[in-house]
Order: C-alpha cells, then sequence, then structure tokens
C-alpha cells in the first residue's frame, strides 16, 4: 500500500473473443496484476446469435454480441475484478457501455476503421502501445494515464491478449471434441 492508502498495484483484463466454426463466438477474460502473473481466467461456451437477432442488430450485431452479452458475462463472472480491461477487437469497445471499469483497445483498427461505430479519438501510451477508447468514455484515458506508473515501461499488452487467444483455441478443441 501506498502512503495515501491506495495499492500500489493494478489489476488488469485481457478480454478476447474468438469464433467457433458454425457455433458462435467463445470469449475469454485472463486478470493478472501488473507485471502479467495470471489471478483468475473465464471462459464463454459458444454464443450464437439467432436469426432474428441477426436481422433486427444488423451492423450492430458483432457489438453487442462481443461486448454486452459475452464480455458483460465474463466480467460478471470474474471474482477477481480487473481495474482497467485491455481488448485488441474494437468490436469489444461496446462492452464499455455496459460497466464501470474503463476499456482499452490496442488495435490500430479502430483509428483506420472509416465505418467503426465508435468515433475514438483519444489515445494515451501505455506500454509501449497506443491505446484508443470509446468516444463516450474518453475519461478513461485519464484514468490510464493517472495509472500508468503501476505498469513496467516494457510491458507488453498484446502477450496476454495471445495467451487469451491459445487458452480460447483450447476450450474449442475440446468442445469440437465432443
Amino acid at each position: 500500500m501506498s502512503k495515501n492508502g491506495h495499492s500500489d498495484q493494478l489489476r488488469l483484463g485481457f478480454m478476447a473473443a474468438v469464433e467457433v466454426e458454425g457455433r458462435g463466438c467463445v470469449g475469454g477474460l485472463l486478470v493478472t496484476n501488473h507485471n502479467g502473473r495470471p489471478l483468475e481466467f473465464q471462459c464463454t461456451t459458444p454464443v450464437r446469435p439467432d436469426r432474428t437477432q441477426e436481422i433486427l442488430y444488423g451492423r450492430m450485431l458483432r457489438p453487442w454480441l462481443l461486448g454486452e452479452l459475452i464480455g458483460k458475462t465474463l466480467l460478471d463472472r470474474v471474482s477477481i475484478k480487473p481495474e482497467l480491461i485491455v481488448i485488441s477487437d474494437p468490436d469489444l469497445l461496446e462492452l464499455r457501455n455496459h460497466t464501470r471499469t474503463p476499456v482499452a483497445c490496442t488495435s490500430e483498427q479502430v483509428a483506420n476503421d472509416k465505418v467503426s461505430q465508435f468515433d475514438v479519438t483519444e489515445t494515451t501510451e501505455l506500454g509501449g502501445r497506443r491505446l484508443r477508447f470509446h468516444a463516450s468514455h474518453l475519461s478513461d484515458s485519464n484514468f490510464v494515464s493517472n495509472q500508468s506508473h503501476l505498469i513496467p515501461g516494457q510491458a507488453d499488452l498484446e502477450e496476454p491478449l495471445e495467451r487469451v487467444h491459445e487458452a480460447l483455441n483450447e476450450t474449442i478443441k475440446t468442445v469440437l471434441a465432443r
């Protein structure tokens, strides 16, 4: 603990989703300490929208599926709550509309995607990556800037996301083997 009574550690959540051929999407959330050591991992079973949802949600189907349905479920399920969620899929930014936890995207696609539903302009540097935030929650950038001293400068924010992808791929192998 620091002198002001606040923790000198930051719990980070790394969230990703992968598509399972013909079965929908599987999502995973890895919560780590500030050095990347795993504290908790949760994943979903495959989630697949029905035809009516596909029609009604249109272009917002994937952000709804990943952010609200899968992402919110994962965040509700973990017992160790992250103070920041790092994602690489811009569609997961929708999660931020359903949680108080800041969500940061490492993807360059957010800035370059002209049809993105998220007008993301605010960026912050952390762990050698430029993080982008949901346009409706640009104060998340200030939170990350204020907490950046708790993250080692050489931290690789992509590596834990790769671990989540690998764990999800292992989960998918198990599901498909059934």
